[in-house]
């Protein structure tokens, strides 16, 4: 809870997506328009996002034992100043694994970023200052 004269903690807002371009043969996307021409979708990007869940979904067990084996963190997780700071200060540096959305708050200096972080893996989106992306460039993987 905050108090009174305490300073607000800023937390940026984070996209729920990302964009991605896909090319696909003529006669695919023809039968996607008819779909859509019939009804089955609202558009395009509904049949896609729809035709990769269902897809996912078939591999459920395959992707949770996977993010077991890995230690990967599902989801989102931010990375903010202090968390880095306390890190540095502990003598540690992390081991970042996220399934999804890996965020490092845009005060994050290069500096902090490279004294505190030891490995990047993201499936997903990686956001992050270009400053810290380019700091870190040889710690992502």
């Amino acid at each position: 809870m905050r108090t009174p004269g305490s300073p607000a903690r800023v937390i940026p807002k984070i996209a729920e997506s990302e964009k991605i371009t896909i090319n696909l043969g003529l006669i695919d996307l023809g039968q996607i328009d008819l779909l859509v021409q019939e009804g089955f979708y609202s558009n395009r990007t509904d049949l896609i996002r729809t035709a990769i869940r269902n897809h996912l979904g078939t591999h459920a067990d395959i992707l949770r034992q996977t993010v077991a084996r890995k230690s990967l963190v599902l989801g989102l997780h931010h990375y903010s100043r202090s968390d880095l700071e306390a890190a540095q200060l502990a003598g540690q540096k992390l081991q970042i694994q996220i399934l999804g959305l890996a965020s490092i708050a845009t005060d994050v200096s290069a500096e902090l970023a490279l004294a505190s972080i030891e490995s990047i893996v993201v499936l997903g989106a990686l956001h992050a200052s270009d400053e810290v992306k380019r700091a870190l460039a040889d710690r992502i993987h």
